[in-house]
């Protein structure tokens, strides 16, 4: 006899029904939707520190990228079915299309560079028919359905169960999707080979778990020919897949997160599935307002335990005007909303994420599979006390101590080796290079990227050196500097010595300019923050110095006959070139780059953006005065000049700061006449170039800067000291009553007029 109990992925009514029904069939073999690669997995599945969320991974050795998750939790039927028969010693086998055809590559699949991410029925699965049933019996909640459709009926679970292979058979009449989709079909008939291999074995009383929509397919009554069967599965690709158990998080349940096989609220099923194996269905509401109110406590809002009292009368009255044979989530939330947050929909939001979806992480057991490097990365996380968590922590560290150095090394190679566990934070204000600050926040998929970052070593430290060695063989300039900041800071001395050398020879070749600009900040920040993790950077100084030299040389040349966007990249690159520099000249740029600097900006022909921004570095390095800059300013601004390219000039000479003009009253009067004098048929053309100039200012800056221009306009006072102004003794005068009483405030006595 074969059994098939067709369920809803993470349901936990589905999941209460199928506890009800397997100890009330009692078979001899469990048969579980899932590919039968899995069965590898079940001798770790009874175990106690297999904590659930946790998933099934499945992936091709040869391409890790190409990977399937089956996610479980504890609310999940498969996790209810498998475990019901680890406990009793009842045989239990996955059955589905076999992952070694499912994750083969075809040419109609993904290139392997994309993130090929398949998660049991989320991605290929059918259509969510249960969710069709409730809402055509007017639910949004497909759980909510459930309970009230098939958990409130007397009848036993095997006859509901019996009554939804009913319910989908007309479903898939209607739709049809289940005979047309290749793919499905597949499923289905190796599913139904796994159950007649089963029969054949001679088991009795076969219990078959999948999802709803393919238990008609599954009923031995509508089995097709064995021989049907058989030609769909036959010369399908392979490829060598393995097998391991891998955490998964709540919030990755949620079909928010595109998890096509997801629920709405994680959390909310994970209570109520642990009230009904607890027996305790007549506390859900309280004790889920319960918890809603300590959360809110714990954030420092107010959450009396009347009010809960109150939210649980209100919820169960709303149930009872919705025609709701139990309450729900949506009369708690309404309840919750009304009593405990005053109406306000913000405090429900924390709600949500921290108790509906929820934060949980699941954990796996020691001895589960892992490829070298993910057991290499466990064995750091525990030694240095970094307990992964699905929860968004911020982490502080001073590099001056060993161990949190050792933690900083440890993110830093896991982002390089593309698995980004800790984002970097800001720091806070300090002024020391020592203090790192990192948001922390793990992710099922890095399970993954370790597989695949697995390929390039055993060890963090080994994949990390084997990464770098592989990007610099056919990374350019600037992508060459940047592998040497990083070889800094993830501490891999080999790895550093190798990239400085390749960098060193690609200079002595490199024709762009550009992209030796780019390559001295990377490398200056190198050189300069070397110390704190006390690596030895003499050999990059060295490149830096032939890198510096190289730029300025040809700096002039580079910067002829550019384009609007040409010129763009090249002041970009500039303003980086001079970080880079000014991180590491004590006394000042080196007399190349000054030079350089000079050179260029004293070329009428270079682009106005580049020529600008250069004038700018030397006026605030004081190699030009600002009566020169004037000159410069007011020959580029002449009538003579393009409006936009003198536009051009001045956007690149006023990038940063509004100081300049606020305080030098002769610039702000030569821009200001400019502006005034500009033909009516040029300036609307300038007048973008112009706002996006003074778009960066802030707007107290530029209320600052239209004060000034409408006191230099009329003959009132002027606060920029030129003829018209008021004098030393006007100014005096206007100030002295108010000095006269902060000295009375004071006790010092009336003072007088006279200074």
């Amino acid at each position: 006899m074969v059994e098939v109990l067709g369920v809803r992925h993470h349901g936990p009514g589905s999941a209460r029904s199928v506890a009800e029904a397997l100890d009330e069939l009692d078979p001899d073999l469990v048969v579980i939707e899932g590919p039968p690669e899995l069965d590898g997995l079940l001798e770790l599945g009874g175990r106690r520190d297999l904590v659930p969320p946790v998933a099934g991974l499945v992936y091709a050795v040869d391409a890790p990228r190409r990977a399937s998750f089956y996610p479980l939790a504890e609310f999940s039927p498969e996790w209810v079915a498998m475990r019901w028969a680890l406990r009793r010693g009842v045989a239990v086998r996955f059955a589905d299309l076999p992952a070694v055809h499912a994750l083969a590559e075809t040419p109609a699949s993904p290139d392997d560079s994309e993130d090929v991410e398949h998660t049991g029925d989320a991605e290929h699965g059918p259509p969510d028919a249960i969710g069709t049933l409730a809402r055509v019996a007017g639910y949004d909640d497909p759980e909510r359905w459930w309970e009230d459709a098939v958990e409130q009926r007397a009848s036993s679970a095997l006859a509901r169960f019996a009554a939804i292979r009913e319910a989908m058979s007309a479903v898939r009449a209607a739709d049809g999707w289940g005979d047309r989709d290749p793919e499905n079909q597949r499923r289905e008939a190796a599913m139904r080979r796994v159950l007649r291999a089963a029969v054949k074995e001679g088991r009795e009383r076969i219990a078959v778990v999948c999802g709803a929509y393919h238990a008609p397919a599954l009923d031995p009554a509508a089995w097709p020919a064995a021989a049907h069967d058989t030609r769909l599965l036959t010369r399908l690709p392979r490829t060598k897949v393995a097998v391991t158990w891998a955490p998964w998080t709540a919030d990755r349940l949620a079909v928010a997160s595109g998890y096509g096989a997801g629920v709405t609220a994680p959390g909310w099923y994970q209570h109520l599935f642990v009230s009904w194996s607890r027996n305790q269905d007549d506390e859900v509401v309280s004790r889920w307002l319960t918890r809603v109110a300590r959360a809110l406590r714990e954030e420092g809002l107010p959450a009396a335990p009347a009010t809960v009292v109150e939210a649980a009368r209100l919820a169960e009255a709303l149930a009872t005007v919705r025609g709701r044979p139990s309450v729900g989530l949506p009369e708690l939330d309404d309840a919750t909303e009304a009593v405990l947050c005053e109406g306000s929909p913000l405090p429900l939001g924390l709600i949500h994420r921290r108790i509906t979806v929820g934060e949980s992480l699941g954990r796996v057991p020691a001895g589960t599979p892992m490829v070298p490097l993910a057991r290499d990365v466990d064995r750091t996380q525990r030694a240095l006390r970094m307990r992964p968590s699905a929860t968004e922590t911020t982490l502080v560290l001073d590099l001056r101590k060993p161990s949190q150095r050792e933690r900083s090394v440890l993110l830093h190679r896991l982002r390089l080796l593309g698995v980004p566990w800790g984002q970097p934070a800001d720091a806070g204000r300090t002024t020391g290079t020592f203090k790192e600050a990192w948001t922390l926040q793990w992710h099922p998929e890095y399970a993954v990227s370790l597989v695949e970052a697995g390929l390039h070593g055993t060890t963090v430290v080994g994949a990390a050196s084997s990464l770098v060695a592989e990007r610099s063989a056919q990374a350019d300039l600037d992508a060459l500097a940047a592998l040497v900041e990083q070889c800094l800071i993830c501490e891999l001395p080999d790895a550093l010595d190798d990239v400085v050398r390749a960098l060193a020879a690609r200079t002595a070749t490199q024709a762009d300019v550009v992209s030796l600009l780019l390559a001295i900040e990377p490398l200056a920040r190198t050189r300069r923050y070397g110390d704190v993790r006390e690596a030895d950077t003499t050999l990059v100084a060295e490149v830096l110095d032939t890198v510096v030299a190289r730029a300025s040389v040809d700096l002039r040349p580079g910067c002829a006959s550019l384009d609007d966007d040409a010129a763009a990249r090249m002041r970009d690159a500039v303003d980086a070139a001079q970080r880079g520099v000014s991180l590491v000249a004590g006394d000042g740029p080196p007399a190349v780059w000054r030079a350089a600097l000079l050179a260029v900006a004293s070329d009428r022909q270079v682009h106005g953006l580049v020529s600008g921004r250069v004038h700018r570095i030397l006026l605030d390095g004081g190699v030009l005065d600002t009566s020169a800059i004037a000159e410069r300013l007011s020959q580029r601004l002449s009538v003579g000049s393009s409006a936009l390219a003198g536009a051009a000039w001045l956007d690149g000479f006023l990038d940063g700061d509004a100081v300049l003009l606020l305080h030098d009253p002769a610039l702000l009067g030569i821009v200001d006449d400019w502006v005034s004098g500009v033909a009516e048929e040029t300036f609307d053309d300038l007048v973008p170039l112009l706002r996006r100039t003074f778009a960066r200012y802030q707007p107290a800056e530029r209320r600052q800067i239209g004060t000034r221009l409408q006191h230099r306009d009329t003959s009132g006072p002027s606060y920029d000291g030129s003829e018209g102004g008021p004098t030393d003794d006007e100014l005096w005068e206007r100030a002295a009553p108010v000095v006269s009483r902060v000295a009375e405030l004071l006790g010092l006595g009336p003072v007088g007029s006279s200074r």
